[in-house]
């Protein structure tokens, strides 16, 4: 009697190709999580830096002064001239020559106290000092902190916060305050020579549509913002100096990191706060 075979059947394979969904998930909720430490980081941070510089003896005024100068003497010249050729390029001979097309060129000063005054002065002040001061002080910290330093200034008994945070977070508020000031000057001055050297307009006119627009509230609500983008600078760049790690390739990753950060925070801070001036006053809507 002849034996039957009977040919094994192959048990299905369980090693299917996973779904790409549970390491997205993942992903994403790493990523999450890392903003969020961030920012709690970041805000912890600002609520430390306000009660090292309210808390006696007040230790942080020489370093204060110090990095004030520092800070005016880095970016005076760069914030004035780029002011002052935005001013000339952008609000003044392409907003001039779109009032030369309907022969209104002599509002051109008006259009100054939006672009300049509100707007693009605080924001081209705000991004050249995060570009110089912001960096220096991310990379100053963070290379601190790759050789040890701050981990020795705490083991003293030193407040890193205190001795070096605090007072440069607070001078890069008070230069950024004084440089829009001289910022909306140099920018308005540009606009003025394109619309007048350029454009063919008239002094008296240019400044009549300027002072008719201009107000006091206009400059205050400048500084104040520009104060505010100080305070996130300062904040941002020593939050990512201090927390720098793996050596000289760890800071450069810090130093663009704190970059980024200085500026989407002054976008987003920008956009809001432009929202809340002109629901809250909305007089200053009216182009006089």
């Amino acid at each position: 009697m002849q034996a039957s075979h009977s040919t094994p059947v192959a048990a299905p394979s369980r090693d299917r190709p996973r779904s790409p969904r549970p390491a997205a998930a993942a992903r994403l909720s790493a990523g999450l999580g890392e903003r969020l430490r961030r920012f709690g980081g970041i805000l912890a941070l600002t609520f430390a830096v306000g009660r090292a510089l309210l808390r006696p003896p007040f230790a942080w005024r020489r370093e204060f002064v110090i990095a004030c100068i520092d800070t005016m003497r880095a970016t005076f010249w760069p914030i004035a001239i780029s002011v002052a050729v935005w001013g000339f390029s952008g609000p003044g001979l392409q907003a001039g020559n779109f009032l030369q097309a309907f022969g209104s060129v002599d509002r051109a000063g008006g259009f100054m106290v939006v672009a300049i005054v509100r707007e693009f002065g605080t924001f081209v002040t705000a991004g050249v000092v995060a570009g110089m001061v912001g960096t220096m002080l991310t990379a100053e910290l963070g290379t601190r902190r790759v050789r040890g330093e701050i981990d020795a200034l705490e083991v003293l008994g030193v407040d890193p916060v205190a001795a070096i945070v605090a007072p440069r977070t607070l001078a890069l508020v008070v230069v950024l305050m004084v440089l829009d000031v001289f910022a909306l000057v140099f920018g308005v001055a540009g606009g003025y020579v394109a619309s007048v050297g350029v454009l063919g307009g008239t002094t008296g006119a240019f400044l009549e549509s300027f002072v008719a627009n201009a107000t006091f509230l206009d400059l205050l609500a400048s500084v104040v913002k520009v104060g505010v983008f100080g305070l996130l600078i300062g904040v941002i760049s020593s939050w990512h100096g201090l927390n720098a790690s793996g050596g000289a390739h760890g800071v450069g990753k810090a130093v663009n990191r704190a970059v980024v950060g200085s500026l989407l925070a002054i976008f987003v801070v920008n956009l809001l706060y432009t929202q809340w001036f002109l629901a809250t006053f909305p007089e200053v809507n009216v182009l006089r």
